[in-house]
Order: structure tokens, then sequence, then C-alpha cells
């Protein structure tokens, strides 16, 4: 038996909006890639940052969800593995990409903002927001 773990966990920002489309036999699959921030101080003493570039994919109910509700700028959390993905260019090289396949997506807006906080696992077969304890609900918080 193999032990090994294939586990991302991310906090960042979209850099454009997703990109939702359907494969020929009508799965739905979004993409869209998001930020995060390396931070560090150097030997001087003086902070650092550098941005990390992450590609995103999601596939059947939860690539609708981020199809409709995400957009670029906003702040999101996700669960996922790694995947990489191979093909051969059309000058004959063979070329590689590597993602992360979202199981789970949390978006960390505020109420003031546009979108809510949900919570959307890509198991769930019928994805329900995410309730704090103090929260109420009302049927204008679902999002479908």
């Amino acid at each position: 038996m193999s032990n090994s773990v294939n586990k991302v966990i991310l906090i960042g920002n979209l850099t454009k909006d997703p990109e939702l489309r359907q494969t020929p036999s009508g799965t739905s699959v979004c993409s869209y890639t998001i930020a995060t921030n390396h931070s560090w101080k150097d030997a001087n003493g003086t902070k650092q940052e550098k941005p990390e570039y992450h590609n995103i994919v999601a596939w059947g109910k939860l690539a609708e969800i981020c199809g409709n509700y995400l957009e670029k700028g906003k702040k999101v959390y996700l669960e996922g593995r790694l995947q990489t993905r191979d093909w051969e260019g059309e000058d004959g090289i063979k070329r590689y990409r590597t993602e992360i396949i979202s199981e789970n997506m949390v978006m960390l807006n505020s109420r003031g903002e546009q979108t809510q906080k949900n919570d959307y696992s890509s198991q769930q077969s019928n994805p329900t927001p995410a309730l704090q304890e103090s929260e109420d609900i009302s049927i204008d918080d679902l999002p479908f």
C-alpha cells in the first residue's frame, strides 16, 4: 500500500473572469487563475513580495458555480489536487501544464460586496451556502 498525499490549499484573488464551457459530452468545466503573494525579508531586512499565479480547473456543478459567481478580483479559498497535463504542440514539441483541480471552493467576499460568502464542494450533489452560527438565512441568500 502506497502512502501519498496530493492536496493543495490556497487563498488568493482571481486575475480575470472565469471561463465556463462544456465538454462534447456536456460536462461543465471552468478555468480561472488566482494569484497569491509570497513575502519575505531580504538580507537587508527589506520586505519583498513575489506573486505566484495558479491555474485552477473545476468540473461539474462546482464549475457552474465558479463560472456564475466568481469574477476578476474576488478572493477565494480553495482546496484541490495538482494535476499535470501533457500534449504535443503544432510544432511537434511536447508541452506540460500543471493545474489545480478544485474540489472545494469558498468565496471570501463580505456581504457588502456583490457576492456572498459561500462554501461549495464538488463532492456535494446539491451545494448550499455555508452558514456561520450567527447568520440568519433567507430565500434571497440561496444562489439557486
